[in-house]
């Protein structure tokens, strides 16, 4: 069986800890768009970490961790990761990566930067980690498979091609140094050697492993507002952030995907520029970002302090609807415990209509929220197992979530931990 565990908003929702989690039941963990510009945080027994391209699921010794061809993968910073977790104690991982999986070149990275400060005030907030340009380049046919790393005359001529149309840019736009095919030759061969033992047909691997019955779990990146077809667009990512998608970056038929759990945070939060409209200032944000997340809210990758605000229904509805989601699990509910009183965004309000449907992204920066209010529970909920024995407020806050979003809330996590969560019968 596959299941997909994606994100509702813009990233950051929790869907490591949930991966973490479902992956104890998991044979195979999946990673199917996105790169090392987005972070997983996980906290378990051997301790806590922020994962960028491995799968969340390396931390189980029965589980083989992919790299789908839908990944844009940066190898150097993939293989400190890994060598990270197996200095701190971990099990060295069963890794296997997609032949068909391209590479992120030293010189993305570059062209990233370059063009974020050639844009100045009028950047899109990039992680600089070179994805907008990978995918650039993907999509122009001049990116570079894994694969072609096993054919050096080839590679060889293909670089001094590439290096030509980028030493213009760099020339006449940027003014930065040209690149050298040789250097990069060179470079490639290191990249060559750290892959060669973990690289595959994965497509093939997946589709033997679904016919002898095995668990597939896909693992996404960010979240639907970040998609670049659905979401906040041009302030987005670059690769599509929906399970639908898990299907053509991991090489599977559509059809196998049966279940979608889509991650939603009890309040909201955003690293990155774009729309935000539940969005909160000031010592009410300051306070939320210190009691958030585990340690606080910052980008897994960035460090950067991440935007905050209520939990909005209407973007919620909306980014659990185009992932086609089954199971909502919804995270980081102990964190409200601090507050009086709750604020919800349950409608935008554009031009003076009230609306629940998600609009596109110039009607979206007009659009304010309308809150509704409800009471606090003013307790610690750490460490409860049963949705019962939850307090009452607490309860009627999820309920009256699940009915404005209209998908079911079956998972709620009260906490970091591995084990902080209940689960719920729908």
């Amino acid at each position: 069986m596959v299941k997909a565990v994606v994100g509702a908003n813009w990233g950051d929702e929790g869907k490591g800890k949930i991966t973490d989690m479902l992956g104890e039941k998991a044979d195979i963990i999946v990673r199917f768009q996105g790169g090392a510009n987005a972070g997983h945080t996980i906290v378990n027994d051997y301790g806590k970490f922020a994962l960028h391209t491995l799968p969340s699921g390396v931390f189980y010794d029965h589980t083989t961790s992919i790299i789908g061809n839908g990944v844009a993968l940066n190898i150097p910073v993939f293989f400190k990761e890994y060598n990270e977790i197996i200095s701190r104690g971990v099990p060295a991982p069963k890794i296997m990566i997609s032949d068909r999986a391209q590479m992120v070149m030293p010189y993305h990275v570059l062209f990233d930067q370059y063009e974020e400060e050639r844009l100045g005030g009028k950047s899109f907030g990039s992680t600089k980690s070179g994805i907008a340009p990978f995918y650039s380049d993907k999509y122009a046919k001049i990116g570079f498979q894994v694969s072609e790393l096993f054919d050096e005359e080839a590679l060889k001529e293909k670089l001094v091609r590439v290096c030509e149309t980028k030493n213009v840019l760099l020339e006449h736009l940027y003014h930065k140094p040209a690149l050298n095919p040789d250097e990069l030759f060179e470079e490639l061969m290191e990249y060559k050697k750290m892959v060669e033992p973990y690289v595959g047909d994965v497509s093939a691997f997946l589709w033997n492993a679904i016919k002898e019955g095995k668990e597939i779990l896909l693992e996404g990146q960010l979240g639907s507002l970040k998609d670049p077809d659905h979401g906040i667009y041009p302030m987005v990512t670059s690769s599509s952030t929906l399970a639908a998608y898990g299907a053509i970056g991991a090489g599977l038929p559509p059809y196998e995907i049966k279940q979608i759990i889509t991650v939603c945070k009890a309040y909201s939060s955003a690293v990155g520029a774009g729309a935000f409209v539940s969005e909160i200032f000031g010592e009410e944000a300051d306070e939320l970002r210190r009691r958030g997340g585990d340690g606080g809210e910052y980008g897994a990758t960035t460090g950067r302090p991440r935007r905050m605000g209520w939990f909005d229904c209407v973007a919620s509805k909306y980014g659990c609807r185009i992932q086609g989601t089954t199971d909502v699990a919804f995270t980081v509910l102990d964190v409200l415990g601090y507050l009086d009183e709750i604020p919800v965004c349950v409608g935008y309000e554009i031009d003076g209509k009230v609306t629940t449907d998600f609009p596109t992204t110039g009607l979206l920066e007009k659009a304010k929220p309308v809150l509704k209010v409800l009471p606090g529970w003013k307790t610690d909920i750490r460490g409860i197992k049963k949705y019962e024995d939850l307090p009452e407020n607490c309860r009627k806050y999820i309920e009256f979530c699940e009915e404005q979003i209209g998908f079911p809330i079956t998972m709620v996590s009260n906490g970091p931990g591995r084990s902080d969560i209940i689960y719920r019968n729908k």
